[in-house]
């Protein structure tokens, strides 16, 4: 017990001397700003010199040994696994899409806050001390074991695959987003880039080096984050305390949207949106006739332009539309309709931020709240039945650390998720105060930057060259990464934010990537196919699946499939459908056996994608499907997926159960042992 707690004091003090260090930096960094060094040298220098330092952790900490590759060697302090399991859960998602969603729907994005902090304590209730007590490496694992045989086994590794595979190609796709504005770099070959900054700690060691590079990357991540927002919070109120005294920004933002909304302009702006929506749906309902005839128009035009005096600039935006047409009737309705649902969209009534379950009537208030409440339901399940953060409890060395593991993981994450509804609301006050209404020829050179990237676009539909609010459309993925800009903070704290939105994306895939592979190397070819495989052997075949899965994450990314926040939300309802069933009836029931959590986990999984595909998707180009859209049930929304999954899963593993022998003896004393110990662990 004294050499933990020496270990502990010795990391405590590295730790805090390497938080010295990266202030220090920062500082350093503003320093040479202020005497001219140029922004993308200040980009370049936050990018490479953290990369390089996570670099170093991995190689310091590579390991040839299984038990410290695949769970670190059970020897991590609480402290410290709480804070690498927050800085692994703090993924791109939380870091960058979280406040952008608090921006966007106001109170309704309080379902994120409340869904991913609720799943911790489902976590330390019933999932986490009892993995550690089970011991070994994976969640398969103790599926597997628990069910007995290899079926449950083999379910759960594709559950694995498909869960993490998602929500690690939302993080690649946050680290593309970070270095090509950052960095200068095309979004493609910065994905790739930031792929070998992912690859450096989980290929080298593992789990060990994971979990002393993702302590390291908490501790940018949360400077990163806490800082801009508390000099803006100090600008606008002469306190930087945001977490406390936003409420006072809040009251005049509601001012400002109550100015806003009602300003002639931009009622104009909402009007014309809607009759372009309405003209798009007349032309989905007039293909392929529509067509044609827009392909004619657009001939036309072109001949008048070239006939007259026209500019030869305007003949190529012209014959560039005429280019692009949809080549089918089919292609042209799924680009029309998403064409159509943006500017119905953007004609829409705007929602005060403060505005719980916003509705124009009863019914919508009402589909708005439950919407709200599944959305609150998938998250903290999805946490409680997340593997890659799961797999962070096999790391501790005792039960009872495993527990304080998941008290320290929350207290990390909460001075995140404290304040990511002030970020909102600073962001949304910086916005509506100094930007719109400006004129369009004159906006903040911040606008043409991350239009580059995709993030932000602007259209004068109502030709009066004044920005209105339905004219601006901003990702949710840009607002904390802009909010220096957006505030006109130093570069350095824009650079600062880009280091941390990078540890988030980066801790977050290596988790993942190491959770695909060890599922893949250790439940497949190491239990199944090949149990006399060698040591090295096994190494060999994790990190191979591991570089494998990271350049397939890398080629989904690299084409932009959906924002950062719903990537991650589906990742979560996959999670959740597929085993928080059978986790829970696994740990809690004997007579849940393998034939119910087998069928459980697959009616609950392939539920939940069904719907999640059919409600979010009218169709999928690339495999030549087309027309599957289909209504909400209830009108809940794709990324509440999982509620219809994990009803299911239970409803089947009951049923199953019951209607089937019961396990054997060994499972039912094997599921004493889990929960009441005869000795100590």
């Amino acid at each position: 017990m004294r050499d933990v707690f020496d270990v502990s004091v010795r990391l405590r003090r590295y730790f805090a001397l390497y938080t010295g260090v990266f202030v220090a930096l920062v500082l350093v960094l503003g320093v040479f700003e202020h005497f001219g060094l140029p922004p993308r040298w200040i980009g370049y220098s936050f990018l490479f010199l953290t990369i390089i330092l996570y670099a170093t952790i991995g190689v310091l900490a590579r390991t040839a040994n299984v038990s410290e590759y695949y769970v670190a060697g059970r020897r991590i302090p609480a402290i410290f696994n709480g804070m690498a399991t927050g800085a692994d859960w703090m993924s791109a998602a939380s870091f960058m899409g979280l406040a952008g969603t608090l921006y966007l729907s106001g109170y309704q994005g309080l379902a994120y806050v409340m869904g991913w902090t609720g799943g911790y304590v489902l976590v330390a209730l019933l999932l986490a001390p009892y993995l550690r007590r089970f011991g070994q490496y994976t969640i398969p694992d103790f599926l597997g074991e628990r069910y007995g045989g290899n079926a449950a086994r083999l379910v759960g590794v594709a559950a694995v695959v498909l869960a993490s595979f998602v929500y690690v190609v939302a993080q690649i796709y946050g680290v593309g987003l970070i270095t090509s504005r950052f960095v200068g770099l095309q979004f493609e070959v910065g994905v790739f880039v930031g792929l070998a900054g992912i690859l450096v700690c989980s290929f080298l060691g593992g789990m060990r080096a994971v979990t002393w590079t993702q302590v390291a990357q908490y501790v940018i991540l949360i400077v990163a984050y806490i800082v801009p927002v508390a000099m803006l919070s100090y600008k606008a109120t002469g306190l930087p305390l945001p977490q406390f005294v936003y409420g006072e920004v809040l009251a005049k933002v509601e001012v400002l949207e109550t100015r806003l909304f009602d300003d002639p302009a931009e009622l104009e702006a909402r009007r014309l949106y809607r009759e372009r929506a309405d003209a798009i749906y007349e032309r989905i309902l007039n293909l392929p006739d529509s067509l044609h005839e827009e392909r004619q128009r657009l001939s036309q035009k072109i001949n008048e332009l070239k006939n007259g005096d026209a500019r030869m600039r305007d003949i190529v935006v012209y014959e560039r539309q005429r280019r692009e047409l949809p080549q089918n009737a089919d292609e042209a309705r799924d680009r029309w309709d998403s064409a159509m649902h943006v500017a119905a969209e953007r004609g829409a009534t705007p929602t005060h931020h403060s505005t719980a379950y916003p509705g124009n009537d009863e019914s919508e208030r009402n589909l708005a709240r439950v919407n709200f409440l599944a959305l609150v339901f998938c998250l903290m399940l999805g946490t409680a039945a997340l593997p890659h953060v799961l797999m962070r409890y096999y790391t501790t060395p005792t039960v009872r650390e495993a527990r304080n593991s998941v008290f320290w993981s929350l207290f990390f994450i909460l001075l995140l998720y404290f304040t990511a509804p002030a970020y909102a609301v600073f962001a949304k006050f910086e916005i509506y105060s100094g930007v719109i209404g400006s004129s369009i020829a004159e906006l903040p050179a911040w606008i043409a930057a991350w239009s580059k990237v995709g993030l932000v676009a602007i259209e004068d539909i109502n030709g009066d060259g004044l920005l209105q609010l339905a004219e601006l459309t901003l990702n949710p993925d840009v607002i904390v990464l802009a909010t220096p800009e957006i505030a006109g903070l130093p570069y350095v704290i824009s650079g600062l934010v880009a280091a941390g939105a990078l540890a988030a994306a980066l801790s977050t895939a290596d988790g993942l990537l190491l959770t695909i592979a060890g599922a893949l190397s250790h439940d497949v070819y190491y239990k199944i196919y090949r149990p006399q495989a060698s040591t090295q052997w096994r190494l060999l075949v994790s990190k191979t699946l591991l570089l494998v899965v990271a350049v397939l994450g890398a080629t989904v990314a690299a084409q932009k499939p959906a924002s950062i926040l719903f990537m991650v939300s589906w990742a979560f309802s996959i999670a959740a459908a597929a085993f928080f069933p059978a986790l829970v009836c696994g740990i809690f029931w004997k007579r849940a056996n393998r034939a119910g959590a087998v069928s459980g986990m697959l009616v609950g999984m392939l539920l939940t994608i069904y719907y999640l595909v059919r409600v979010q998707f009218d169709s999928i180009p690339w495999l030549g499907i087309h027309g599957i859209g289909m209504a909400p049930w209830f009108g809940i929304q794709s990324v509440s997926a999982g509620v219809w999954g994990v009803a299911a899963g239970f409803v089947t593993i009951v049923v199953v159960s019951l209607l089937t022998p019961p396990p054997a003896r060994s499972i039912q004393e094997f599921v004493e042992q889990v929960r009441y110990p005869q000795m100590r662990v």
